[in-house]
C-alpha cells in the first residue's frame, strides 16, 4: 500500500475520496482558521476512539499541518488494520503550496 499522496495527485482525485480526515495535533487544529473542505478533524492522540469511524472500504486520505511525524504514525495504525489510507505529502501547508482548495472552518 502506498503511503503518501501526493497534493497534486490529491487535487484531481479528491472526489473520489471515501474519506478525508485531517488529524493535525488539537493546539494546531485550534490555532489554524483553515480546513480542507469536506475533511474531518480526529485528534491523533485518541486514535483508539475514532478509529471505528473510519470507513474499511474506499480510500482514505489523511493530512497534518505539514505531512510529517503525525500522518506517518496515523497511517501506520489506519493501514495495520487494512485501511487503505494515505497522507498527503507536505500536510496542508503542501497542499495550499500545490494550488488545492482550504475553506475557513
Amino acid at each position: 500500500m502506498t503511503r503518501s499522496i501526493k497534493p497534486e495527485e490529491f487535487i484531481n482525485l479528491k472526489d473520489n475520496t471515501a474519506a478525508l480526515l485531517d488529524i493535525r495535533r488539537d493546539d494546531d487544529y485550534k490555532s489554524s482558521n483553515e480546513i480542507v473542505p469536506g475533511a474531518v478533524w480526529y485528534d491523533p492522540t485518541k486514535i483508539d476512539e475514532w478509529m471505528d469511524a473510519v470507513p474499511k472500504e474506499g480510500q482514505v486520505v489523511i493530512y497534518c499541518v505539514r505531512g510529517g511525524g503525525v500522518s506517518n504514525s496515523v497511517v501506520d495504525r489506519l493501514q495495520a488494520d487494512g485501511i487503505n489510507a494515505q497522507f498527503i505529502e507536505g500536510g496542508i501547508e503542501g497542499l495550499k503550496d500545490a494550488g488545492g482548495e482550504v475553506v475557513q472552518k
